[in-house]
């Protein structure tokens, strides 16, 4: 009796080691396929989420407005940055603005889309997926205590997230994401945006 239940044992340990590698073996293979950065931001992602709770929090990039930049300043800076860098303001969806919530109105909430439709043609016909991240977007909002922040979706998995992008798709989606984060850096602190030169 002994012998049958340690034989049963054996067989089902030498079956969940078969499925464990034929699962995770596969996956493997699949995951080795990836850019090298791409399980790094995938974690990165995750900590976030356990941090937090909110999986959007872990998918966005954002900058607190300095208190002596005005909200006019900030939106003349991004407009004026885009057009410098041959970037299209291709919506500007006014949700609540010219209130404040430390003055008792509402809070501000404004998003500003931008283009390179070039840019943009190409990564869709590379996949149509990458279309419903399209335009680019930087919200303007005022939190519960009054201080403003720009937000823009976090593009790291857009580049690392799958397997390698070809080289000049790369270089293409690395400038964008550089100017879409340095104009909200610029913006936020009535800086300069000056981009590297191999942009």
């Amino acid at each position: 009796m002994v012998k049958n239940i340690l034989s049963t044992i054996g067989a089902i340990v030498v079956l969940a080691v078969v499925y464990a590698g034929i699962t995770y073996g596969g996956m493997m293979s699949k995951v080795s396929s990836l850019d090298p950065k791409a399980m790094g931001y995938y974690m990165e992602m995750f900590n976030k989420v356990l941090e937090t709770g909110n999986s959007a929090e872990a998918m966005v990039r954002k900058v607190k407005i300095n208190d002596d930049v005005s909200t006019e300043d900030v939106i003349d800076n991004l407009n004026s940055m885009a057009s410098d860098n041959n970037f299209l303001v291709v919506g500007d969806s006014k949700m609540s603005i010219n209130e404040s919530i430390k003055t008792g109105g509402k809070r501000y909430i404004r998003i500003i889309h931008f283009c390179a439709p070039s840019i943009a043609e190409q990564f869709i016909d590379f996949s149509e997926a990458f279309g419903a991240f399209m335009p680019c977007r930087i919200l303007i909002v005022e939190d519960d205590k009054g201080d403003r922040w720009l937000y823009t979706m976090s593009m790291e998995l857009m580049l690392h997230g799958g397997k390698p992008l070809p080289p000049e798709m790369m270089k293409m989606a690395t400038t964008v994401r550089d100017l879409m984060y340095g104009m909200m850096d610029a913006a936020a602190t009535d800086g300069d945006y000056e981009p590297d030169e191999e942009d």
